[in-house]
């Protein structure tokens, strides 16, 4: 099975001692009692690949191993991962948007990211975080990162549980991180978003991207230099990045929301709500007009892939889409009411390609 932010989560902790947790990925145990994984959103294997050797400490970590995406490759959908140690089938985070069920006619989409105060985020994701866990055994779990995601709705489904550390800047996230970890048996997740939004807005490899890594490189040098001996730094990520070439502005021009009540999902994957006597002519009626540029499945189909692990629970199968829409090559599927804005974005993730899926381990004592 591929190895997921879930294991690596998992492995870390288990480290550290956390009881019900399996290091899968044979992690060596560390006697300083202190970890802390960095996660760069964006990341992907290909960024190092293709740009490391234009940085000073990112490529002198050692590299580990490559790692893959959950699915989606989409922020919401891998963080949850590594917060509760899960697969998206246990969770329940089955995309950056999806459907609320039996919210209403016609029912609300959920933006994992955005939120919506209607939903309780401890109800939508009541699975124990590992900061929750680790909390109640003892050891010091602290969560770093921007101060506008401390409260958010996201942050207490996925994340909750850790010690909220503010931080906006790579000066006050290495300080808080270094006296996270002052202390033995101590864990420190810190998240920045650099790469992802300047792939996002400019494209992955672009100029800005160049500039948002070289960000990365030196708040891993201040962590190199500041965090206790002991400590070991780890640096991954959620998802690679993939520049568009192709769209489809969906119901432009095409009836392919004929019998489609809802869309959620994002540009590189679409979930498709369908009333159940439908289901074969909306999927026939996307594969006519897509052919080989798209693979579409439905709910049964992807659970027996294991596309959302090997356990799907009965509450979250009502989250995914009746039909889903993954996206190949460099092609994204563009709603109508943001086609401005989806357009207007470069770097897409969320499919199935391998740039969009691996990423990368690495690794360095201090």
């Amino acid at each position: 099975m591929p190895q997921t932010l879930a294991e690596l989560s998992q492995s870390l902790f288990a480290t550290l001692g956390l009881g019900g947790t399996t290091n899968s990925l044979q992690i060596p145990s560390n006697e300083g009692l202190r970890e802390c994984l960095l996660l760069v959103d964006g990341l992907g294997k290909n960024a190092i690949d293709e740009f490391s050797n234009k940085t000073k400490h990112l490529r002198a970590l050692e590299y580990r191993e490559t790692l893959f995406a959950t699915f989606p490759s989409t922020t919401a959908t891998s963080l949850t991962s590594l917060g509760t140690g899960v697969l998206s089938g246990e969770h329940g985070m089955v995309g950056y948007t999806m459907r609320v069920p039996h919210s209403g006619t016609p029912e609300r989409i959920l933006n994992a990211l955005k939120w919506d105060e209607r939903v309780d985020p401890v109800v939508w994701q009541p699975k124990a975080t590992l900061f929750e866990r680790a909390n109640q055994a003892g050891i010091r779990t602290s969560h770093i990162a921007g101060k506008r995601y401390a409260e958010s709705g996201f942050t207490r489904a996925a994340l909750r549980g850790g010690i909220y550390r503010g931080a906006n800047n790579n000066e006050e996230i290495s300080s808080a991180a270094a006296d996270a970890l002052k202390d033995a048996n101590s864990f420190a997740y810190l998240y920045l978003n650099d790469v992802d939004d300047a792939s996002h807005n400019s494209g992955f490899g672009s100029d800005k991207f160049l500039t948002a890594l070289e960000r990365v490189d030196q708040l891993i040098g201040l962590l190199l230099e500041r965090l206790p001996k002991g400590a070991r730094l780890w640096v991954t990520s959620d998802h690679g990045m993939i520049n568009r070439r192709d769209f489809v502005v969906v119901g432009k021009g095409n009836d392919l929301l004929k019998d489609v009540r809802l869309m959620a999902g994002e540009p590189r994957v679409r979930y498709l709500y369908v009333e159940a006597e439908k289901i074969s002519q909306v999927k026939q009626r996307w594969e006519e007009f897509l052919g080989d540029r798209a693979e579409i499945l439905t709910r049964s189909e992807a659970i027996a892939a294991g596309l959302y692990g090997a356990v799907v629970l009965d509450h979250v199968k009502e989250r995914i889409g009746d039909l889903i829409v993954i996206a190949k090559g460099e092609l994204i599927l563009v709603e109508i009411e943001r086609e401005s804005q989806q357009c207007a974005m470069v770097g897409h993730h969320g499919g199935t390609t391998q740039a969009e899926v691996e990423i990368p381990l690495l690794t360095q004592r201090i």
